[in-house]
């Protein structure tokens, strides 16, 4: 037997008003994942802890099999693991994103959506200006980059804003506050100044693109212990292929292999069909391959509906559509999102998400298609996401 976890990453929403209250799971022509939900178990699964920040670092390790009450100590540390840099006593590390902020209102979280090869650029000059023996500055993936402070606990006392959840927001009200917020502030500052004139903003500018304007920091976090191995917890071989650096850093904590597959970004670019056929092909070698598509999360943060859609009809044709005609081995299967991205608030909500379980032993629950409503209609229901790894291992 072998097994696939497919997390559509944000996929799940609310109903669209101007669109007969239907959800972009609804809206979106699926017919593959419609097919395997009337064929399996549906339900509706809690990804998100009570009381714990509905983000993709609380939610997948939930999906990972990992309980994120027990075991989630902060994002950035998360993915500084994922770009090898492994954190002393002492130090902290905080997501540092590259953002376009117009006349005092955050126009875009993403930079509008930097390419890799520009915001390497940009972080290596930041890191020149404003690193020191004390802060230093990492490249990650497009808009998504890392800061490491040395003797900083005192930083995660601050309380901060995902740049995300501010779409069109002024700044000034959303910056870190409290203690430990000095410094914060002063490197988000002193960064608008570094990248003004940066010839990669110059560039971006005279080809009618956003420019990056500053840097934002937050999802600070200290250094974390690694998780239980998957092969200890689930005696199964696992791998991931992601093109985020979040969902690599919980891999490398649970000592998943990585899967690296050219064209996987974790944008709306992204290759479905070639990230599909290398996780297909890697199953020769493991037991499980867990595939995160970044990309409905992202049209949600856009509060793009058509996009979304897009996305999902998307990941239906290429990955689902493969997986549904899969054949070398008996295969079993999970699908999900790990939270809803609702166009409408432009940012992650903690709700429950539909799941779908197909294969040998998952008999239909009587769903008719693959929505947040069919999902309901079974009765079925999961407290704690992170028990849906043991349901589909059994």
């Amino acid at each position: 037997m072998k097994y696939v976890v497919l997390i559509m990453d944000g996929a799940s929403g609310y109903p669209v008003p101007l669109q007969g209250n239907k959800t972009s799971l609804e809206l979106a022509h699926k017919p593959y994942l419609d097919a395997l939900a009337r064929r399996g178990v549906m339900g509706l699964s809690c990804n998100v802890p009570q009381g714990m920040e509905p983000s993709s670092a609380v939610a997948c390790m939930s999906l990972m099999g990992y309980d994120p009450v027990k075991y989630y100590s902060g994002r950035g540390p998360i993915e500084a693991r994922s770009l090898g840099v492994r954190l002393n006593p002492g130090e902290v590390a905080f997501r540092c994103n590259v953002v376009t902020v117009e006349k005092g209102l955050m126009k875009s979280y993403a930079a509008g959506h930097i390419t890799d090869a520009e915001s390497h650029a940009l972080i290596k000059t930041v890191n020149e200006k404003l690193g020191s023996d004390r802060v230093r500055f990492y490249p990650g993936v497009s808009y998504r980059h890392l800061m490491v402070v040395k003797n900083g606990e005192e930083l995660l006392q601050a309380e901060c804003t995902p740049p995300h959840d501010i779409p069109d927001k002024p700044v000034v009200n959303f910056l870190p506050r409290g203690n430990g917020s000095l410094l914060l502030n002063e490197l988000m500052s002193r960064s608008a100044a570094v990248l003004k004139d940066h010839p990669v903003n110059l560039a971006r500018i005279a080809a009618g693109k956003l420019p990056a304007t500053t840097l934002w920091l937050f999802w600070g976090g200290r250094k974390v212990d690694d998780l239980p191995t998957f092969a200890k917890v689930y005696n199964k071989k696992a791998a991931m292929t992601s093109g985020v650096d979040l969902l690599r850093g919980i891999a490398y904590l649970a000592g998943i292999d990585i899967l690296t597959i050219p064209g996987v970004t974790g944008g709306l670019d992204t290759d479905y069909a070639a990230q599909i056929q290398g996780a297909l092909r890697a199953l020769e070698d493991y037991d499980l391959v867990i595939v995160h598509v970044e990309s409905p999360d992202e049209s949600g943060h856009m509060g793009s509906l058509p996009e979304k859609i897009k996305s999902i009809e998307q990941i239906d044709a290429h990955m689902v559509k493969a997986l549904s005609e899969y054949q070398k081995h008996p295969l079993r299967l999970l699908i999900l999102p790990d939270h809803p991205t609702p166009v409408s608030v432009m940012t992650h909500t903690p709700d429950p998400v539909p799941f779908l379980l197909h294969g040998e032993g998952f008999d239909s629950s009587g769903a008719i298609g693959y929505s947040e409503a069919e999902g309901e209609k079974t009765g079925i229901v999961m407290a704690e996401g992170c028990s849906l790894m043991g349901k589909l291992v059994f």
